[in-house]
């Protein structure tokens, strides 16, 4: 898989998630390994996020994800 298709795939994964709707969550690639970075409602939806990626086939995944309790 290309990069342009694995960062696509990492994106659907993300937008598709109702988890994360209306949230701004961010990821840099690097090689095959992707840094997921942004702000999460709660320990929960971090864990969400690094699973709908595991599901996307991303196996290096370091969870940057802050949680806001706010």
């Amino acid at each position: 898989m290309n990069q342009a298709d694995y960062s696509a795939n990492v994106e659907r994964a993300l937008a598709s998630n109702p988890h994360f709707a209306g949230r701004t969550l961010r990821f840099e690639q690097e090689q095959d390994r992707i840094v997921l970075k942004g702000s999460v409602a709660s320990f929960f939806h971090k864990q969400m996020a690094q699973e709908a990626l595991r599901q996307a086939g991303v196996d290096q995944i370091e969870n940057q994800l802050e949680v806001n309790w706010v």
